[in-house]
């Protein structure tokens, strides 16, 4: 049997414990640990075995991980993180600044290229798994348009909005798709949709003890960059229910895209994804792509790469044999 490969992880908040958990259902992949700017002893992992260490302590393990799946914020932790962690180990990271992944690329790729390192960025559903359908299918409806809708899920960043107007206590929001216009998307008429067309904002708030609720809501639905643009629902419900109904974190979405193959020919290419768990998701797509990052750095396929620059057979635990025999 080959040997195991080994995985660090690097941050242990909801991804973090999403990646801890995926790796027992990968049999090639063993943790080594999970490295964490916390005191260690605070830190309880899922597993009891795993072993915590200090982030400190990183550089010890240059010789003991083959890859380190980065588990921080895009904000604040990966744009310092990668580029440094780059140099000394292949990672796996889930960046998700659209509009900043182009210097990201180029702040990891240098010092990975330089220490024979491959680094996976921006991996995940969105980017990740999304942008590999929004390429098939422009690549194989080149006279087309492509739309993506996401959701129905829980926002953490809106939500946190909500919780930070005066009267809250506490508070969700969700982005749900408009069935209306997926079914326009679906029939093949190309629509023109704008953000609004595209989604609608449905929010659950605990007020606080005396609040005023009409002034809640309207506090929320006309904040602006948020809420302002869209049809946002206030709903108001007790401490109660917001802890039985709304603690798990889904999400999901949709890549469609619609277009003629001929005149008289209309085609249509959906990929989609319903989660429970978003971190869970992306914990596990992150854990699929450390095999192949591993793989490519044996192939001495060194530097940055993103989801478009992998094969698909490199993501699978079986050999190409079995996928042509099992999957082809």
């Amino acid at each position: 049997m080959q040997n195991l490969i080994r995985i660090g992880i690097a941050g242990y908040g909801n991804l973090g414990r999403g990646v801890e958990t995926a790796i027992q259902k990968n049999p090639d992949l063993t943790l080594v640990g999970i490295f964490t700017r916390r005191s260690p002893e605070s830190v309880s992992p899922c597993f009891a075995a795993t072993p915590v260490f200090h982030m400190d302590s990183l550089a010890d393990f240059q010789d003991k991980i083959d890859v380190l799946i980065l588990c921080g914020g895009s904000k604040d932790d990966l744009p310092q993180q990668g580029p440094a962690l780059a140099s000394q180990f292949n990672i796996v990271d889930s960046f998700d600044t659209h509009a900043r992944i182009p210097e990201y690329y180029a702040a990891v790729d240098a010092p990975a290229t330089a220490n024979k390192k491959t680094a996976m960025i921006s991996i995940g559903w969105d980017p990740g798994m999304f942008s590999i359908n929004r390429v098939f299918g422009e690549a194989l409806l080149p006279d087309g348009e492509t739309y993506t809708f996401w959701g129905k899920g829980l926002s953490q960043g809106h939500s946190d909005a909500i919780r930070r107007v005066d009267g809250v206590k506490a508070g969700v929001q969700y982005t749900i798709p408009s069935t209306e216009a997926m079914d326009q998307v679906r029939s093949g008429s190309r629509p023109t949709l704008s953000t609004k067309d595209k989604h609608t904002r449905e929010c659950y708030v605990v007020l606080e003890a005396g609040a005023d609720a009409a002034a809640v809501e309207q506090a929320i639905v006309t904040m602006p960059d948020y809420f302002a643009d869209y049809n946002t629902t206030v709903n108001f419900i007790d401490e109660e229910t917001l802890k039985r109904d709304h603690q798990r974190m889904p999400h999901g979405g949709f890549v469609i895209r619609s277009g003629n193959t001929s005149d008289e020919q209309s085609q249509v290419l959906e990929f989609s994804l319903k989660l429970d768990s978003n971190p869970e998701f992306t914990a596990s797509v992150l854990v699929a792509y450390s095999r192949a990052c591993y793989r490519l750095n044996q192939m001495q396929q060194y530097g940055a790469k993103t989801a478009f620059d992998v094969a698909p057979g490199l993501l699978s635990i079986k050999s190409p044999e079995q996928l042509r025999k099992e999957l082809l």
